[in-house]
């Protein structure tokens, strides 16, 4: 993989780095090839029980590279600029947001366009008091991409959401905490370590468990109550034939602290 993104796994846990600080981690084509196949690799990897996705640098992630993207607008028919929303950025959000295992972003900076959508796709964001979210979309005449048009509405409402995408601005890190988009706010010191407690947590736990509450909250978001029951019973009833189940019941008689194998 290119170094515009890093990958390593240690411990059931894959951490995936965007590593383009000179650049506020903008995304050009290297980067989106490389984050959507690092996102792939981790979740087709039955070792990793949890991602954390983050950055090096000021920012999270600035979106498209738009040094890069003018320069593809010039060619017949816009080249590789009309074709990346199919080949990277759907890609990348469905990696995130299907994969069987839970995915934490680690916001240390601005999370502007498709690097917010980025973040919102992401099952819990940790936060750093200094970050800031921006939709951005039309500020370049386009419309949201990168799963935002989904995630979003679900995180804030659909009228916020209106509001975040008709009118972007830059919404600071405490109102991202109020609104629901930020799950935990920290300092930003303690941003690298509290993200890596986080994601750690979530890979010495009951991974099929996860995996089902996942499921059945993207499932009960477009469902009626007696279809998600439904859906709930059949997660259930694979959660419960799991090991990590008859770990925990057999540590919770006993008094002790499950150590759970993620199967």
């Amino acid at each position: 993989m290119a170094d515009t993104v890093l990958y390593e796994v240690s411990d059931g846990l894959a951490t995936i780095t965007l590593n383009r600080p000179e650049v506020m981690n903008s995304l050009n084509v290297d980067t989106k090839v490389a984050l959507r196949d690092a996102l792939q690799a981790a979740g087709a990897d039955p070792a990793v029980r949890a991602v954390l996705l983050t950055a090096n640098g000021k920012a999270f992630c600035v979106g498209q590279d738009l040094k890069e993207h003018v320069g593809f607008l010039q060619e017949e028919g816009g080249g590789p600029a009309m074709s990346t929303v199919r080949e990277h950025y759907n890609p990348i959000v469905t990696a995130i947001a299907t994969m069987p295992k839970p995915v934490v972003a680690g916001v240390n900076g601005v999370a502007a366009g498709a690097g917010a959508g980025f973040a919102f796709a992401c099952d819990y964001r940790v936060v750093a008091d200094t970050a800031a979210f921006n939709t951005s979309f039309v500020g370049v005449a386009l419309t949201a991409d990168s799963g935002a048009s989904w995630t979003l509405p679900r995180l804030v409402g659909r009228s916020r959401a209106a509001d975040l995408l008709l009118f972007p601005r830059t919404l600071g890190a405490q109102e991202a905490y109020e609104l629901g988009i930020a799950n935990r706010l920290v300092p930003a010191g303690e941003l690298a370590a509290e993200a890596a407690s986080v994601a750690r947590r979530l890979a010495e736990g009951p991974t099929v468990a996860y995996a089902a509450v996942k499921a059945s909250l993207a499932y009960g978001e477009g469902h009626s109550l007696l279809d998600t029951l439904a859906k709930e019973d059949e997660l259930q009833t694979a959660a419960g034939a799991s090991e990590d189940h008859r770990i925990a019941v057999e540590a919770f008689l006993k008094k002790e602290k499950p150590r759970f194998l993620g199967r």
